[in-house]
């Protein structure tokens, strides 16, 4: 007599490989965005901006009236987020770091939220005539914007932020009359030295 085998049962169906290969990658792909996001911050970009506020420092020395000293400074302003917003792009082609990926969208909105607030307080304070108040809480929150939007970067960045920040508090307990040289050493100077640190660091 001959006896019947026991009906095995299947086991659980094996994953689809197909699957599992498209969520690596996609695993991978996100994961090279956040590393490589904003190695596209530009080094030397960064130094030309130092440069043309060192430039922007003398000019607005020789003024002494608020009106002329802060008009300056914001065409000091424009001129850096042209220079940042062209060299950042030039890198990226260069590098082949897209700028517009998910953390590149994340920095672009941290940073720009700060240096929105800044601006509306810039015309509130120039309004109230509290003139001495518009150094610091340019270079705070202008940190603020470099630490928050730094978070999507690489690690050098935060801490450039935390410079300007510390400048801005000591901005506004100080007297007039370093007001000039603050401007100088951290819009120039801390551009100039965090720029040639992240150029040589992180290609350019």
């Amino acid at each position: 007599m001959t006896s019947i085998d026991p009906i095995r049962r299947r086991g659980p169906e094996p994953p689809d490989l197909r699957d599992h290969a498209l969520n690596d990658l996609r695993y991978i792909r996100e994961t090279m965005e956040r590393a490589a996001a904003l190695t596209a911050i530009p080094g030397w970009g960064q130094v030309a901006i130092g440069v043309t506020a060192t430039v922007a420092a003398g000019v607005a020395a020789r003024f002494h009236s608020p009106g002329p000293w802060i008009a300056t400074w914001l065409a000091e302003a424009a001129l850096a987020f042209a220079i940042g917003a062209v060299t950042m792009a030039y890198k990226a082609v260069r590098t082949g770091v897209p700028l517009f990926n998910e953390a590149g969208r994340r920095f672009a909105l941290t940073f720009s939220l700060p240096i929105f607030v800044g601006a509306i307080l810039t015309a509130v304070l120039y309004r109230t005539a509290q003139f001495d108040a518009i150094p610091g809480m340019w270079l705070l929150l202008y940190g603020t914007a470099v630490a928050s939007g730094g978070a999507f970067s690489v690690k050098i960045v935060p801490v450039m932020g935390y410079s300007f920040m510390l400048a801005g508090a000591l901005a506004l307990c100080a007297p007039p009359s370093w007001i000039g040289p603050i401007m100088a050493a951290a819009f120039g100077g801390l551009h100039i030295l965090f720029g040639v640190l992240i150029a040589r660091r992180y290609g350019g």
